[in-house]
Parts: C-alpha cells; structure tokens; sequence
C-alpha cells in the first residue's frame, strides 16, 4: 500500500504514524470489528491497546464511560462498539437501535472530548445512505434521500454519530475522522438465528442442513438482491491506514468496490459447506436495499486496497465458525 495522501482539497494534512506506545481503547474490543482492529494493532507494534467488556463497562451509562476515561486517559480510540442486527432484528427492536447507539455514541465521544483524545475514528454502517442511492455509492450521497425503512433507525444513529464527529471538528479542531464499511463478516461475527446478518446467516442454515442431510434450505427474500462484502480483517488494515493518512470531514466508504447477489454468495456459502440440496426462497419476505455497493475509489486513491477475496473470506471464516460453534451466541 502507497503512503500516499487524500487529495488535497479532501484532507487537512497526513496525520502521519501513530505512536506504537500510545495507549489505543477499542470500544467494542470482543465484537467483530473490535476484535480485528485489536488483532491488526497489536501485529502492527502497538504495546497498549485497553478494551472492557459490556459486563465491565456498559457504554450507555454515561458517569461509568466518564469515569473509565478518566482512569485509562487514553490517547487513540476505535470507536466500534454497536448494536447491531440483522433485517429482522432491525425492523423488530427500532427503539433499542437507535436509543442504544445513540447512548453509546454521544458517551464516548463526548468523553474523548472531555479527556482530549488526540485520534479517534467512528465506525458508521453503508446503510446511512439512501435506499435508491446511484450505485456505487458514493460519500456525497449523504443524506439525500430516504432509507431502508428496516433499518431506518438503525441508520439514523449512525448518521448522527458521523455528525457529531463532523462537529467536534468544526468547534474544536480535533483530527477525528468516520469510516464507513460495507457489510462485514469474519471471524467473531454473531451467527445467533435470530440476530445475525445475511452472510453469518447463511453459514449457519447451510451447515446445518448438510449435517442433518436436510433437503432443502430456505431463505428470505428472492435472491435478487446485490450485496458487497468485506472480510473485517481488511477492514481492521483500513482503520489503521485511515488513522495514519487520513483527515478530513467527510466520512470515507470502506469496501472491496465488488459486489453479487444473495443467490450467489448462498450458492458459495452451500459449496463451501458441503451442502448439496436445494434453495429455495420465500419471496413473502423482505429483499431490503436492491444494491449497496459502496464507490471506494477515494480510500483508493490514497493508497489503500482491499486483500481478502470473498472465496477465500468466506471459506476461512466457515473454519472458524466449526473452530468456534460451541461457544457462538444462541
């Protein structure tokens, strides 16, 4: 990857290298996002990356997220920890997306602020942009149309979130920044029936049906729909590139700049288990977004590129998924 900067008229300057001994927090160290940051940061050097537990520290309480900052004073924060769901958690639970994200949000950012965090990058979700948005998306589709309603609230505290950093910026000059990723998927995902994404959806139904030599698998939808799909390794490898060469306002999409429809990723996803029935699909179900693909070609232009292909993502992460099925979330 090329060192090189964002354009001119997009950055401020290159932030340039981050101190390997500064003390970096991950919120959200033990979910996907956070987990593959922590693993990217301490490969890269980093000698003292800090994370708790939602059980050691529950973000939307505000006087214990002042306080943790106040004790850890750290100078770098990842900012990954969410709520997070698939379609049918997202159209079921909108109260609990938005208020928990928004708590979450305001908290730590707010207390980065009160304890003068140097850097600190907020990780937002493609599905801040319009439903109907010209694909590939690109970041000025901001706010220009209306979402997905199935995960409308979802989306809307995520926008908020690139807002506030936008307005920390503008009062009081801190070098923050927002990334937006793509779909995610890897190791760590939440492959719960209930809670999970598509992809980690997938894995699971596909596995099972091979192993109880089930016939036929059933998903939502009709298949048609156009998804793009970033290994969280890749985006861990981002989220330090983009602290270390990016600053500017505008978030930067994060993706692989490829995408393919649900029927063909399910069709890799039954190769890959082993799973030789049929699918089928239930077309009373809702399709969600017709296509998100995310136009990746400023994070390009600065140098940074995807690595991990969706074959090779999605074969490593059913390894991990058997590694791991007895201890995943039900």
């Amino acid at each position: 990857m090329s060192s090189s900067s964002l354009p001119s008229d997009e950055v401020d300057f290159t932030p340039g290298q981050l101190d390997r001994d500064g003390r970096f927090y991950v919120a959200g160290h033990r979910g996907m996002a956070g987990s593959a940051i922590v693993r990217k940061l301490e490969s890269e050097g980093f000698s003292d990356v800090v994370g708790r537990t939602s059980s050691e520290l529950d973000l939307k309480d505000r006087d214990a997220v002042f306080a943790y900052f106040a004790e850890t004073k750290p100078r770098y924060v990842a900012l990954a920890a969410a709520k997070v769901g698939g379609i049918m958690a997202n159209n079921t639970y909108p109260v609990d997306f938005l208020s928990d994200n928004m708590r979450i949000q305001v908290n730590v950012i707010d207390a980065a602020l009160e304890h003068d965090v140097e850097r600190l990058i907020f990780l937002g979700s493609s599905c801040i942009y319009p439903k109907l948005a010209d694909q590939p998306i690109n970041e000025d589709e901001l706010l220009t149309g209306h979402l997905e309603p199935t995960n409308d609230a979802y989306a809307i505290a995520k926008i908020a979130g690139i807002l506030h950093i936008q307005a920390v910026r503008r009062q009081y000059g801190k070098a923050w920044i927002s990334a937006m990723p793509t779909n995610l998927y890897g190791p760590n995902d939440n492959f719960s029936p209930q809670g999970s994404h598509v992809l980690p959806a997938l894995i699971r139904r596909y596995d099972e049906a091979a192993k109880g030599g089930t016939e036929a698998v059933t998903n939502w939808g009709t298949g048609t729909p156009r998804r793009e799909f970033l290994h969280v390794d890749d985006l861990a490898d981002a989220v330090l590139f983009m602290l270390e060469h990016y600053d500017g306002p505008q978030q930067l999409n994060v993706g692989t700049g490829k995408d393919a429809t649900i029927a063909e990723i399910a069709s890799t996803i039954a190769t890959v288990t082993g799973f030789e029935g049929e699918t089928e699909w239930d077309t009373t179900k809702p399709d969600g977004t017709p296509q998100k693909l995310l136009d990746v070609s400023k994070l390009a232009e600065a140098g940074w590129t995807s690595q991990i292909s969706l074959h090779d993502g999605l074969r490593s992460t059913y390894e991990w998924y058997l590694d791991n099925v007895d201890h995943l979330r039900q």
